[in-house]
Order: C-alpha cells, then structure tokens, then sequence
C-alpha cells in the first residue's frame, strides 16, 4: 500500500474513532482512540462470514506499517517537542533533582529487575529467551508515556508539584531508556566485543551529547527568532528545530529525545518569553496543542491495531499476563526506594508512590523499541508480552488513574483537616 493511501486511512480511522469517543465514549482522547482500534482489531479476528477480505486488507495495511521508524524516526520528535514546550522551566527546576533521579537511577533499577525476573520466569514457560534480551524488554518497558498520563492527571486535580514531577521524569527518562536500551543492544549484538567500559563511554556520550546539542539548537533558535516578527516565519523555526536537531542527533549517534526535550524547553521558557510577541505565542501554541492532538490520535489508533500482526500463544499470553504485576512491583522498588531516601530531606504529596506507581503508563515507544529488534522467535515473543503489558497500563491504569488521584486526594484533605482540628482541654487532677 502507498504510503499516502495509509497515512489518509490511519487519519481518517483517527477522526472517525475520535468522533465516537467524543459523541458517545467521553474517555481520555488517546485511550478511547486505543479501545475503539482494539476492539475493532478484535472484531475483525473474529470467524465472521464477509468480514475475510476485509480483515486481509487491514492486516496487510498494518503489516506494511513500519511502527520502530514512525514512532522512534519521526513521531517521537515532534511529541517530545510539544511535551516540553508547555513546561515551565522554573517549576522544573524546583524539582530538578527529584527528576534526575526518577529518570535515571530509577529506570536503572527498573530495568535491572524486570530483566532478570523475566529471565527466570520466560525460562520457567519454556521461552528461550537469553538474559540479555531480558535485559533490553526491561529498558524498553520502564520509560513512562507523557501523552497519556497528562490529560489525565490534570483533569483529576493531582496535585501541582507531583504532576510536575511526573511530567519531567516522562520527557526525560525516555531518553534515558532509549541510550541504555541502545548500550545493551549493543553488548547483545556485539557480545564480548562490548566492555563494561565502552558501555558506559557510549552511555555517557549519548546522554551528554544530547544535552549539549539540545542547548545548541535552542540558542540557535533564539539568535534567528530574535531578529524576526512574522509568526509563520517563527513557527516554522521551531517546526525545524524539532525535526532538524532530532535528525542530527541520530545522525552522530547521540540522544535525540534528550536532545529535542532540551530544545523544547529552551525555546517554550526563555525564547517564549524574551523574543516572542504575544501574537507568535498565541499561534505558536495553537500550531503544537494542534500537532500534538493529531500525532497523539493516530499513534493511538496505530497502537490499538497492531494486534492484528502479533502471534499470540499460550505460553507468550501467560508470559504476558504475569509481566504486568513484575512491571508493576519493579515501578514500586525503582520509584518507592529513591523516594522513600529523598523524603529525609524534602516532602512528597500524600499517595506519591502510589500515583507515580499506577500513572507509569507505557505507550508507543515500548512497542516501537520491541519491534526495532532484528527478527527472530525471541522478538515476536518479546513483542506479545510487550503489547499486554502496554494494552494493559494504557486501558486499565489509564482508566483508573483518576479516580485514584481523586481518592488519594481526598485521603490527604481529610489527614490535613485532623491535624487541624483543636485538641480538647485537659483537665487537672484532682478537679471535677
């Protein structure tokens, strides 16, 4: 299929799905986009007299889709982007150590721990899968999706500087995951040719080259928006420097969505407010609110028919089924550990762990990682249990996740209302 005639499917699929979510469904826009193309998916794999030909042409549509280099080689840029811009820099500071953490020591362990207890557990069903690629399911599974989560949060009253840090460590720690799902790939192609120190050397080279590049790009744009007023001109600026400084990270091998989140928030804080008329913000944020909608609809839908070319079987099911409490204890020790150190020194809301538990929802980058993977039994293994745990987190975690915001919530108001009440007279002995 041409790839015009798919992008117009997938965009008309997109608004459609969209409309009967919006009229009938009223959940979360990306969730009810994946629910409507799952369910349909399903259907259409049902044994239904008629519906042959029509399951044959969407499963060759789906099949001819390259989902790694959508997402991870051109959707991922511009979702990144338009994540940051919305950022303030200044809030971000405040909890800037809080987010290094979570993006990094946290994915670490993360990544650790669903490693080597999927090794265990794939053996025990029978998989043959080696540790090492364990290993890399652990690094694709533990980046959070920022889409999903923020819309959410936001609408369920969470409160200010816990949405903040949850909104940092999703813009960052994918990033991360991606340099040390990349330094693994590397060890597992590469084997003993790969030492533990040429590892961390391509680590760090990646994550600081990225940041480094990040900055200057944003500069860049500075000095050429400085001297402009015409918000079309300005626009496509920020339009070039999301996919330009993404494109050249990859090119010299270094972090692009650090590089492209770095950028973001350089030209959504201090270009934003130093060089641009309120005209060019005003379109500025229509174009990438705009943007970020489309993209996030059709990354959803695409999300929600992959299933149609993923070959399940019972023990990849029960593999499947069994990862999503592994992923979730792993979330709890990699989160609750860093935080439960950090708040000898500074506060955390009321119910962090638990919200920065069950908002960990995975997305599109897992799947797109999974699927980056050279062909073989393991990755078509790897890429079922990567679909359940993904499918899961986005519907049944998505779902929840207000509600449980709402709760917890209301659990830390009524804590706050008995510490305030007065405590009634004591009275002295002896006296009646």
């Amino acid at each position: 299929m041409h790839l015009f005639n798919i992008i117009a499917v997938l965009i008309s699929l997109s608004a459609v799905f969209a409309w009967f979510n919006d009229r009938f469904l009223r959940l979360p826009t990306a969730i009810g986009l994946m629910l409507i193309a799952l369910l349909m998916s399903l259907f259409l794999l049902l044994p239904i007299p008629g519906t042959e030909s029509l399951e044959h042409n969407v499963r060759q549509m789906v099949a001819s889709i390259d989902f790694d280099a959508a997402v991870l080689h051109g959707m991922l840029s511009f979702l990144l982007f338009a994540g940051a811009l919305h950022v303030s820099l200044k809030d971000l500071a405040e909890h800037k150590s809080v987010i290094a953490v979570l993006a990094s020591v946290s994915v670490l362990i993360s990544t650790v721990l669903v490693g080597s207890v999927a090794w265990l557990l794939f053996s025990l069903l029978g998989l043959d899968i080696p540790l090492i690629y364990c290993l890399l399911f652990g690094a694709l599974i533990s980046p959070t999706d920022p889409i999903a989560v923020l819309g959410i949060l936001k609408s369920a009253g969470a409160p200010k500087a816990l949405e903040l840090k949850i909104t940092g460590e999703s813009l960052f720690n994918d990033g991360v995951a991606v340099v040390l799902f990349m330094v693994l790939f590397e060890i597992a192609v590469g084997g003993e040719h790969v030492t533990l120190g040429s590892a961390l050397t391509l680590f760090v080279k990646e994550a600081v080259g990225g940041l480094l590049l990040g900055l200057a790009s944003g500069g860049i744009a500075y000095l050429m928006l400085r001297r402009v007023d015409n918000y079309q001109v300005e626009v496509l600026i920020t339009l070039a420097v999301a996919s330009g400084a993404y494109a050249l990270a990859e090119h010299l091998h270094l972090s692009a969505p650090i590089t492209v989140v770095v950028a973001g928030l350089l030209v959504g804080n201090q270009v934003r407010h130093h060089v641009m008329s309120e005209k060019t913000q005003s379109h500025l944020d229509d174009f990438w609110e705009l943007a970020d909608e489309i993209l996030n609809a059709v990354l959803f839908v695409m999300i929600g028919l992959e299933v149609l070319v993923i070959s399940i079987n019972g023990p990849t099911l029960i593999a499947g089924l069994l990862a999503i409490p592994l992923v979730l204890v792993a979330r709890v020790i990699s989160v609750g550990a860093p935080v439960s150190w950090m708040r000898r020194f500074r506060s955390f809301s009321t119910g962090a762990i638990t919200i920065l538990t069950w908002g960990a929802l995975r997305g599109g980058i897992s799947v797109a990682l999974v699927l980056s993977l050279p062909e073989s039994e393991v990755r078509d293994a790897l890429l079922t249990v990567t679909y359940i745990v993904v499918a899961f987190s986005i519907l049944v975690q998505g779902l929840t996740l207000g509600p449980l915001v709402r709760r917890v919530g209301a659990r830390a108001n009524l804590e706050m209302e008995r510490t305030e009440l007065p405590r009634p007279p004591v009275q002295a002995e002896g006296k009646h």
